[in-house]
């Protein structure tokens, strides 16, 4: 059964090296059956968080965060994919993230985190584990930390034979592995039993 996966990806820098990561995912997802799309925060382009999605009388809130909506609703899981910005989450990301709520429930989360350096984005990868559970997503115990980003993959988002690059490359089917289990018994229990709320 394929599943319907979103691959959530927010810098909004000019130079960005964490689209590398955010390809990679989505190629290597779609290249186990998954139907999957990547929602790039900076091409949504939703402005500064005023009002939640949910907040809009019905119809009115804007095209892109109505068409955004709809695409979290129908998603099976999620893959958020995430640089580390002074120990921190990336702003581009969490903006994108707040303007919704109950479309992310009883759904799982998988966590993809990076940075120029060898810490790899651990810390933003932990500051989103909590995040993620609080708005309502069961979120995977595989993480990928991905550092230094320029050594671990190549302009087209591919794997280079550096250290970094061939630990990405062997840590990848345990991280699908794990989504896909969770995507799965997510979605046997929402068929079986109405979410408690």
């Amino acid at each position: 059964m394929s599943h319907r996966i979103l691959v959530l990806y927010g810098s909004y820098r000019s130079d960005r090296m964490g689209i590398r990561l955010a390809d990679f995912i989505t190629k290597r997802l779609a290249a186990r059956s998954a139907d999957v799309e990547l929602i790039d925060a900076k091409a949504v382009g939703l402005p500064m968080l005023d009002r939640m999605h949910k907040e809009y009388a019905k119809g009115t809130a804007p095209p892109a965060m109505e068409a955004l909506a709809t695409k979290i609703k129908a998603a099976d899981a999620f893959v958020f994919v995430t640089g580390e910005y002074n120990w921190g989450m990336q702003p581009g990301l969490k903006n994108l993230t707040d303007h919704f709520l109950e479309e992310w429930f009883w759904r799982p989360a998988a966590i993809a985190s990076y940075s120029a350096g060898r810490i790899a984005g651990a810390r933003s990868n932990l500051t989103w584990h909590g995040t993620l559970s609080e708005m309502g997503m069961v979120v995977v115990s595989s993480v990928l930390t991905v550092g230094p980003i320029s050594e671990a993959l190549d302009d087209k988002g591919e794997p280079t034979t550096s250290g970094a690059g061939q630990a990405l490359d062997k840590s990848f089917p345990r991280f699908a592995d794990d989504l896909a289990w969770w995507t799965d018994a997510a979605k046997a229990q929402r068929a079986q039993k109405a979410p408690p709320y």
